[in-house]
């Protein structure tokens, strides 16, 4: 049957066909993804970017509102250089289609030409040899065929012949491509979308892309190892939503802060990506042009290294709240998921697009209250889906379940993963306390252990360990509901200033309280005292939410009464330090 022209309906089951064609093949495009970087995820950012339309996007009568539910689909859930491309490109489709119900091959082959500048121009700087090249030529093709083929499967059908022969063409045009001896990764799966649609134009059913269930989509394994530094260390996307935003300032932004500079959207919703050196800068100069929300920043070192180097058979992995010097987790490869961070109405991964001197600030300047919420549970799948193909098994300590609902987040992700060895252990504790369990666990680290062999041993440690928080003022225990008002109000009339500490079950507890700061810190240290007479201290590390001269001084004393130098000072991560608020200092305490 020859189709004469496109409405919303048959638009819209194209790019489902398309987009099942692409997710098919995402483990394979992962595999020759080289460029810009060998981080083996462009698979994976096409495939995010096809199933979000499969799942937001709405047919309709139109083929201009399907498209744009489409276009805004894509937007929403791109990711990559290649996803946001793709999307941008859809969008200048959108643009272009005019208002019609249907679209004649005509019209078509005007419109898919004239949105090419939307895709180079999401770009900093265009690379030939990309997926770019392959969206040009396709279009071109389309374009001076338009007239010759009314027939839409014939148009496609020739125009594939021409897209998989520009495709064999990449490794002329990006000399990082014939070196690896690869076509482009992103070019391939757009090749895939489009044979996806033929395919499915010249023999597949209606019933058979309406009820087919979308593959879940998992990080693969890069082939190609990197020969020199990655410049840029963190891939780093977002969408910014609001009313007239201003893309080309967006834009401007973007590109200044590295390199693969990708932006696109609307005067709503603009999405960019780049890989950059420095999220927290980026995100800080952003969170005024529009809402910041969907963040997502992968360390391509650490994933590059885990790809090619892993350091151990058994990968660890912590979140956010788990205070440590980065140099260690550095070292020990150790795979840190961040905890989200909600400030007004903006979205924050914490540690990495708001630092704990910037939110400390913020808290110290204005008047807000900052929530914290988990990452999503797609988040935990990928690292495990990531981590199973290069170690024999993986071991995560969380958060207290008592005070986040991080630890069964993570344990209902493992149950999907049987064939994988996962072990999760609640630590039962927070910041300085965690890290504490941690640089502990790493030392007594052996390749010869098993991971139920290593979770013993940090359960264990657990045990043997604890902190005290000499809290300045209930103020932010009170907003973030961890205090009632009452209380707070009481605590505020009598100067009262309290110890927290973790108890047993991983709860925070008061265990001391002082009508003066000078006070609770006489008490520390006679707890501190006793305690080491009894058990003495094998090592102890002190945080801090914006009040490292206390640090230092709680530092100076407890080295005097235990014999030991400080493992570290750190400053407490933001989602830690907002509920204790400003001036807190946690004392941590490992026993022998």
């Amino acid at each position: 049957m020859k189709i004469k022209y496109l409405d919303g309906r048959r638009l819209y089951l194209a790019f489902l066909a398309g987009g099942q064609a692409v997710i098919k093949d995402f483990a394979y495009l992962n595999k020759i993804n080289v460029y810009p970087v060998p981080d083996g995820d462009t698979g994976t950012n096409l495939a995010s970017t096809m199933k979000a339309i499969a799942e937001q996007a709405r047919p309709s009568r139109s083929a201009k509102e399907s498209l744009n539910s489409i276009a805004e689909a894509a937007l929403t859930g791109a990711r990559g250089n290649s996803g946001l491309i793709f999307a941008q490109y859809i969008y200048g489709l959108s643009r272009e289609l005019g208002n019609d119900l249907r679209i004649s091959a005509v019209r078509f082959g005007e419109s898919v030409k004239n949105a090419v500048r939307y895709a180079y121009g999401s770009t900093a700087r265009p690379q030939e040899g990309t997926i770019l090249t392959l969206i040009r030529e396709w279009a071109e093709e389309i374009y001076q065929s338009r007239h010759r083929f009314s027939d839409f499967h014939e148009l496609l059908h020739h125009s594939l012949d021409r897209a998989k022969q520009v495709l064999q063409e990449t490794p002329k045009r990006l000399p990082a491509l014939k070196k690896a001896g690869v076509v482009d990764a992103g070019a391939k799966g757009f090749v895939d979308f489009i044979e996806g649609v033929v395919n499915f134009i010249h023999q597949g059913s209606l019933k058979d892309v309406l009820n087919q269930e979308m593959p879940e989509i998992e990080f693969g394994e890069a082939l190609h190892q990197p020969k020199e530094d990655i410049p840029f260390r963190y891939c780093t996307e977002a969408l910014l939503t609001g009313d007239n935003l201003d893309f080309n300032q967006i834009k401007n932004i973007v590109v200044k802060a590295g390199d693969s500079a990708i932006t696109g959207g609307s005067e709503t919703r603009v999405r960019f990506h780049v890989h950059t050196n420095e999220p927290e800068e980026l995100f800080e100069a952003l969170k005024n042009l529009g809402t910041i929300v969907q963040p997502k920043v992968e360390d391509m070192k650490l994933q590059s290294e885990i790809s090619f180097r892993p350091k151990r058979k058994i990968a660890l992995v912590v979140d956010s709240s788990c205070d440590l010097p980065a140099s260690l987790l550095e070292e020990n490869q150790v795979v840190v998921i961040p905890l989200l961070l909600n400030i007004k109405d903006h979205v924050f991964l914490d540690k990495l697009t708001i630092s704990p001197r910037r939110i400390y600030k913020m808290l110290a300047e204005e008047e807000i209250m900052p929530g914290s919420a988990q990452p999503s549970p797609k988040t935990i799948e990928n690292w495990f889906s990531f981590l199973s193909s290069h170690y024999d098994s993986i071991l995560v300590l969380t958060i207290s379940s008592a005070l986040s609902g991080f630890y069964n987040l993570v344990k209902a992700v493992a149950e999907k993963f049987p064939e994988k060895k996962i072990r999760i252990v609640d630590s039962r504790h927070i910041s300085g306390s965690f890290g504490l369990i941690v640089e502990r666990l790493l030392e007594n680290w052996s390749d010869s252990q098993d991971v139920d062999e290593l979770a013993r041993q940090a359960e264990e440690l657990v045990a043997k360990t604890e902190i005290l928080v000499d809290i300045k003022t209930l103020k932010y225990l009170v907003k973030g509901g961890r205090v009632s008002p009452m209380k707070g109000l009481l605590a505020k009339l009598l100067n009262i200033k309290p110890i927290i500490t973790i108890n047993k079950l991983g709860q925070a507890v008061p265990c001391r309280q002082s009508f003066s700061r000078r006070q609770n810190f006489k008490k520390i240290l006679k707890m501190i005292r006793k305690k080491q007479a009894a058990h003495p201290v094998h090592s102890f590390s002190i945080v801090h939410a914006g009040h490292r001269p206390r640090a230092e001084a709680y530092a100076r004393e407890i080295e005097l009464i235990t014999g030991r130098p400080v493992s570290f000072i750190e400053e407490a991560s933001p989602v830690v330090g907002v509920h204790n608020g400003l001036g807190a200092v946690g004392v941590c305490l490992s026993y022998e």
